[in-house]
């Protein structure tokens, strides 16, 4: 859990920079077209493009936007056919590593996946290779100077919540996907400041990294993986210590 939750934070924290490139808006766009295409256009009907509306709102999307990324997907315009692709591979250290894309040209996305995790020190695994590794969760990450334990815990845990872990700064709350929004609304109305809220995926076993090199060359896969225009989450079971991840990071 530790190492996937350091991964979330540095994410968000990196959120006003991706913005700015207009790599979000991207990304986002992709993932509201497949939604639709995949559960229709309705929010209320399709909990996946539920959630990604409002991720994009969350990154000052334009509503006209969403509305034409709606509308590809449901086919009343025009657009690019996305498909998605699941890769798993190895980094640094033997860390787990799970990449989610959507593409228009699986062909090229392969390639260029496969020539990240080369150059970064990984390889890219066949089908199946780690993906046993994680299962899909709902996962809020909390400040730890935002709340105190006990009106978190009280909140959490009446919500539904599965299970509330501390990661060093911050608090992990781990839903099952379907209470995700349920427990997200109970943190909201006691006043919870929330540092993230996602459906993810969690790994089951996390491998310690130490050395500061191997560390470095992990986040550098991680961050040019994220950067790549195709993919749309990385996941790692890795827990590097938070004296090297402040230096790598």
């Amino acid at each position: 859990m530790s190492g996937h939750s350091k991964w979330s934070t540095i994410k968000h924290k990196k959120a006003a920079q991706d913005a700015k490139r207009g790599k979000i808006f991207t990304k986002l766009i992709k993932e509201i077209t497949v939604a639709a295409r995949l559960g229709g256009g309705d929010p209320a009907a399709n909990p996946r493009l539920r959630a990604a509306i409002e991720a994009a709102k969350a990154q000052n999307m334009p509503k006209s936007n969403i509305e034409r990324a709606i509308k590809r997907g449901t086919g009343e315009l025009e657009g690019v056919a996305y498909e998605e692709i699941t890769y798993e591979g190895y980094g640094p250290g033997g860390v787990a590593v799970l990449v989610e894309a959507i593409t228009d040209n699986r062909q090229r996305t392969v390639s260029e996946v496969r020539y990240i995790f080369s150059k970064r020190g990984g390889n890219l695994g066949e089908p199946g290779s780690v993906s046993w590794i994680f299962e899909k969760k709902g996962l809020i990450i909390v400040e730890k100077d935002k709340v105190d334990e006990e009106t978190l815990m009280d909140a959490c845990l009446e919500a539904g919540a599965d299970d509330i872990e501390d990661s060093g700064s911050e608090w992990e709350i781990v839903t099952s996907p379907e209470e995700l929004p349920k427990v997200k609304k109970a943190l909201e109305e006691n006043g919870i400041e929330i540092l993230s809220a996602k459906v993810t995926m969690v790994p089951s076993n996390v491998v310690k990294i130490d050395d500061e090199k191997k560390a470095q060359q992990l986040i550098a896969l991680m961050n040019a993986l994220e950067e790549n225009d195709d993919v749309q989450n990385v996941y790692a079971n890795f827990d590097i210590p938070d004296e090297i991840l402040q230096k790598v990071a």
